[in-house]
Formats: C-alpha cells, sequence, structure tokens
C-alpha cells in the first residue's frame, strides 16, 4: 500500500506535463509544416494575392491557372521525365554499389581494406562543391558529356551509403554465414541470397536516400549537362526564376511546380517509413 502511494505523486507529474509535452510537439510540427502549407496554398492563387497576402492560408478566389501555365508554356512533362530515368536508374544502381562495397568493407579481408575505408570516410568529410570541377573534368574526358550517362554514371556510387550499409552489415553475426559456407555458397551466394535479405531495414534507408539525393540533384547536372532536352525538374524549375512564362513576381508559377516535385518524394517515403522504423527486420537471435 505504502508502495502504490510513493508512486502517486510521480505518476500525476506525468499526467500533467504530458499534456505540455504534446502542445510542445504540435508547435515544432507546426513549424515545419507551416512554410509547405504556404507553398500549397499560394500555387492556387494569383500572382498579385500571392504577393500581397502570402502567408495567408486561406484564399477567397483559389484557381489553378498557375497549374496550367506551368504546363502549357514550360516543358514541365519534359523535365519529369528526364528527372524520373535518372532517378530509378541512379536508385537501382546506388542501392546495388553501395551494398557490394559496404560488404566487402565489412567482411572480406584484402590488401588496402583499411586505406580504402580511410579514403571512404576521407570522402565523406569532402563538400560536394569542392568536387564539381573535377567531376566536370573528368566527365568530359570519358566523353559522356551531355549524355544520360554523364548524368548517371558518377551518382551510382555514394560514401555515405558504403558506410551505413557496411555498418549493418558487421551487426550481422558472423555465424550466419559461416553456415552458409559449410552448405557449399561462395562469397557472393552468402552475400545474395542471405545476408542481403537480412539487411532490408538498411536497404530501405538507401533506397529512399539515393531516391531523394538524386530525385533532387541540382549542381550535378548542371556541370554535367547543356541541352534543354536532358533538363531536370530542378534545373527546370531553377530556371522558372528569370521571369519568362508570364509578368510578375510568379510566386504561384514556382510555388505550383516546387509542390509537383514534392509529390514523388513524399509519396516514396510514406511507402516505407514502416519499413525504416522496423530495424527488426534483419536482426538474428542467437
Amino acid at each position: 500500500m505504502a508502495r502504490s502511494e510513493a508512486r502517486a505523486p510521480g505518476r500525476r507529474g506525468i499526467g500533467l506535463t504530458a499534456p505540455f509535452t504534446y502542445v510542445a510537439l504540435i508547435a515544432v510540427a507546426f513549424v515545419y509544416i507551416f512554410p509547405f502549407l504556404v507553398q500549397v496554398s499560394n500555387s492556387f492563387k494569383s500572382d498579385e494575392e500571392a504577393t500581397s497576402a502570402g502567408l495567408a492560408l486561406w484564399s477567397p478566389s483559389w484557381t489553378a491557372a498557375a497549374y496550367s501555365t506551368l504546363f502549357a508554356n514550360s516543358n514541365f512533362a519534359l523535365w519529369t521525365m528526364n528527372s524520373f530515368i535518372v532517378t530509378i536508374l541512379v536508385t537501382l544502381g546506388r542501392v546495388f554499389f553501395v551494398s557490394l562495397g559496404g560488404y566487402a568493407l565489412a567482411r572480406l579481408q584484402f590488401p588496402g581494406r583499411t586505406a580504402i575505408y580511410a579514403l571512404l570516410i576521407a570522402v565523406m568529410a569532402v563538400p560536394s562543391v569542392v568536387l564539381l570541377i573535377p567531376k566536370f573534368l573528368v566527365i568530359k574526358s570519358l566523353g559522356i558529356y551531355d549524355s544520360y550517362p554523364g548524368m548517371i554514371l558518377p551518382l551510382l556510387v555514394d560514401a555515405a551509403g558504403v558506410f551505413i550499409m557496411k555498418n549493418f552489415f558487421e551487426s550481422i553475426p558472423v555465424a550466419v554465414e559461416e553456415a552458409a559456407r559449410i552448405d557449399g555458397a561462395g562469397p557472393f551466394r552468402t552475400f545474395w541470397s542471405i545476408i542481403l535479405p537480412m539487411a532490408r531495414p538498411a536497404l530501405v534507408t538507401i533506397t529512399i536516400l539515393s531516391f531523394q539525393g538524386s530525385w533532387n540533384e541540382l549542381t550535378h547536372f548542371i556541370i554535367s549537362t547543356q541541352s534543354p532536352e536532358l533538363t531536370t525538374l530542378t534545373r527546370g524549375v531553377a530556371s522558372l526564376a528569370s521571369g519568362q512564362l508570364s509578368s510578375g513576381n510568379q510566386f504561384p508559377i514556382k510555388l505550383a511546380a516546387a509542390t509537383l516535385m514534392t509529390i514523388p518524394v513524399a509519396i516514396m517515403f510514406f511507402i516505407f517509413q514502416k519499413r525504416i522504423m522496423n530495424a527488426s527486420g534483419g536482426a538474428v537471435k542467437e
């Protein structure tokens, strides 16, 4: 009886603080969500209203004129197609290659393994903008400038992805691979049929990061292409800032394009969010 009475004040304290915690979390969430709400609402306003009342989430005269102008006076469909082609190929290739690289660094013993891992960490520490000029020179020297290979090949491997996969593979017990070798499986068969399915949470994470990163990539496409036929969404939407579609600030048109750009990444996240959180998919009990 005395023990339950001693716990009662603590429980009452938790009950009193819980509402304040929820209010604080809602406030923080609203701070993050509010810019997106402003973006969507302004994409359905007129240019004058978006300029004079940009922070207002409600408009007395909603209009889809910005979307009509965007599709009628720009190559938005072509930009979208190019972005999907590059993003899908980069995501598939990156998931495959970073998985191979991560597994090799985590399990295989070969000369220079430590040095390669050190170089991997060093590359992660270098700002990507520093590598733009060397990347451009390599693309030009290989003869793949202004082409799909020049847009895709340099993005197929990501140092951060290799680092994530290496750490996840190291969390899988070695006994699993030893049992596979006893059954006659080779290194690649062990990796492909046994270890890779156990790394599903890490694979889903890499898939989302690769999709989002390549979908939102801009600087690489600036240095690797120049033809209008290879323009991606990021370059196309950035070009809308020049004000060539119509007069005025064009806030609704720009925000309409940004809203449409957000949809594929949002769908990707909502589809796989539960799989990201379910980290027990690769767990093994010994």
